[in-house]
Formats: C-alpha cells, structure tokens, sequence
C-alpha cells in the first residue's frame, strides 16, 4: 500500500511544481467565475452523503481543489473559494476544505505527492479514549494501531492525514484508505441532523500502513496551522453570507422596519468579519513565515460572532416559513450552529486574551488604525 507515498524524488518535485502551476491558473479571477458556475450547476440531495461525496468528487476531478497555497501571495482567492463552496452547502465545504488543506500541509512539510484525483481528509482530533499509535518499520514507514474518533467523510475519501503518537511524541502520518484487512469504519455514534450529510465516524486502525509527514510535532509547529485554523473562518462567512443573501431578497421583495433593521444588522456583522478577513489574508502573505494565532483567533472569533447574529436575525425577520419551507435555507440554519463549533468558544477567547496579555504583544501595535505589522513574528 506504500507505492502511492514513495519518499519525494526528482519526479515528485516536477510533480510538485506542476501542481503548483496548475493552481496558479486555477486561482485567478476567471476560474474563480468557473467554480461559482460550477457550484450553481451542482444537482444533488445534499441530505444524502452519497450524493454530497459525488459532488464532492465531481469539484476534485475538475481540478477545483487546486487552490491557491495560503502565504504564497493569493490567499484571499483560496478563502474566497472556500466561501463559494460553504455558501453552496455546508456539507460540501466540509469535505472539500479538509481536501485543500490535506494538500496545503503536503506541500508545507515536503509530504509525499498526492495521487492524482485522490480526495483528502485532515482527521486531528484527539478525545479522550480514541487514540493512534504509530509504530516504525523504518524510515518514514509506519503502522498504526488504535482509533481515530471524528473522521469527517471517512467513507468517501480516498487518503487521510491523521494525528498519531509515536514513541510517546505526535507525529502527522498519511494513509492511504484503500485497506479494507487493517482499516474499518463505525458511523454508528453519528446522530446529527445539522452537519448530517458529513458522516463523521471513528476509524479503526490494525496494523494500516502508512508514511509519517514531517517530524515529531510539525503539524501544530508550522505556520500553516493558524494560517489553515483561519481559512476555516472563510467557510463560516460563506455560509452566513448565503442566508444574508436569503433575507436580502425577501426584505426586497417585501420589506417593513424591523426587517429592514435586521438587514442592516446582518451588514453591519457581515461588513466587519469580511474587512477582518481581508486584513488576515494580506498578513499571512506577507509574512509567510510568521506565527499569527492571535490574528487568526480574532478572525475565527470575530466571523462566529457574525455568523450568530446573522443567524438570529435571518430567524427574526423571515419567521418560521423558510424554516418549514425552504430546503436549502433550513439546512444552512441547522449545518450552520454545528460547523460553528469548530470554534473552541469560551477557551478560545481565553487563548486570544492570553496572547495579548503576554510579553509578545506590542501595545503599540493592537487597536488603533495603523497599518497592521508584526513587529515580533506574531500577531
């Protein structure tokens, strides 16, 4: 099962850099129309996980998964992608963003090449009582043993990134999930109505082969763990923005003061989340290399704050109708609450607090309205 994650070689690299070359064009503003395009023709149950998987493999064998690398100067084009696809379906973007980031960090820690037309999951969770543990048979080769608990599409991907531990240490480990003698899976605790469609399950490892992606810790160490922790608050946006879009055309086409102030409600959050997203993604190209967490907590921080006020008033000036009516505007508003929980809530403002209550911080550079700067590697 090895074959397909061979050590990198000079093919790989050309590989590599032919990738890089296929999202250079995949990313730029006339694609971006073509995945919007796309996503509009997409005809699916997307109460169904079959059919999200097969809408979700339709925008990987068209390449669309080829986004922009976050801090390699487009990275508002990738968030702007993620948005187009959780505004289409919560579900979907769920998938499709695990994929993209899967590649990401392939790329960061000089991972093996994806196989072509392979379809990705990040699985990283660690709760108490599901564990893997990663054994070596040399060089980056392991096997892995134990139980990975929240693993989102695990009947539709083809690989996996996954948290392990080795020798007491965490390590980043890629398996391919073609290996029906040493890896199964269990939906049976899935019971979700928001998020239904994901099917996140545990996955059991027994003995599955796999290739260990960078050194002992480099999953959390690298600067692209915030910069991927950030896009995730791209895929909130677009979903908040689709239900904007819902109460927009209703409050046009019938319009009366209190909903027309629940709209300007909804600008004003929507408005303020999208400046703040815009900002993030000119400081993570700018500087690549740099430790943002503080910036992506806020911005994580800042569009759930958003997408809740959105929700609550998408709620208060529609009513029940669309909620007993509307398919697709009654599942973005139970996808929604449950995707949002990707946010930490509480312990994730504790750790934004943290990170400005802290020596690192530079009093003179948070709150006013001078040019972002990092003037000590973290924002």
């Amino acid at each position: 099962m090895l074959s397909t994650f061979a050590r990198t070689t000079a093919h790989d690299e050309r590989r590599r850099l032919s990738d890089r070359h296929l999202t250079a064009q995949i990313c730029g503003g006339r694609t971006t129309t073509s995945l919007q395009h796309f996503l509009d023709s997409l005809d699916f149950d997307a109460n169904e996980a079959a059919d999200v998987g097969n809408a979700f493999t339709a925008l990987i064998d068209r390449s669309f998964g080829h986004l922009a690398l976050p801090a390699h100067g487009d990275t508002l084009a990738r968030w702007h992608a993620l948005a187009a696809v959780a505004a289409c379906d919560l579900s979907l973007v769920k998938l499709f963003e695990g994929h993209t980031d899967a590649l990401a960090i392939l790329d960061e820690l000089d991972g093996p090449s994806a196989p072509a037309q392979s379809r990705w999951g990040v699985w990283a969770a660690e709760p108490p009582g599901a564990k893997v543990v990663a054994s070596t048979t040399g060089g980056t080769r392991l096997r892995l043993h134990g139980t990975k608990a929240w693993c989102s599409g695990a009947g539709i991907v083809t690989h996996a990134l996954i948290t392990a531990w080795r020798d007491g240490g965490p390590v980043l480990a890629a398996v391919d999930m073609h290996q029906p003698r040493s890896i199964s899976l269990d939906t049976s605790r899935w019971q979700a109505v928001g998020m239904r469609a994901v099917v996140s399950g545990d996955v059991h490892f027994d003995g599955a082969s796999a290739v260990q992606v960078g050194t002992s810790g480099d999953y959390t160490r690298r600067p692209g763990f915030w910069q991927g922790g950030a896009g995730i608050a791209a895929c909130w946006f677009g979903a908040a923005a689709g239900l904007a879009h819902h109460v927009r055309k209703a409050v046009a086409t019938h319009a009366d003061p209190y909903r027309l102030a629940h709209l300007g409600d909804i600008d004003v959050a929507l408005s303020g989340a999208a400046a703040l997203l815009r900002e993030t993604a000119a400081c993570v190209d700018a500087h690549p290399a740099a430790d943002i967490k503080r910036k992506a907590l806020r911005a994580r921080l800042v569009v759930e704050a958003a997408a809740n006020v959105v929700m609550m008033c998408a709620g208060r000036a529609l009513g029940a109708g669309p909620l007993c009516t509307d398919a697709g505007f009654a599942r973005a508003m139970a996808d929604l609450p449950v995707f949002l929980r990707q946010s930490h809530a509480e312990h994730d403002l504790a750790a934004l607090g943290e990170t400005l209550a802290g020596p690192s911080c530079a009093e003179q550079h948070i709150w006013t309205l001078g040019t972002s700067d990092i003037p000590d590697g973290t924002v």
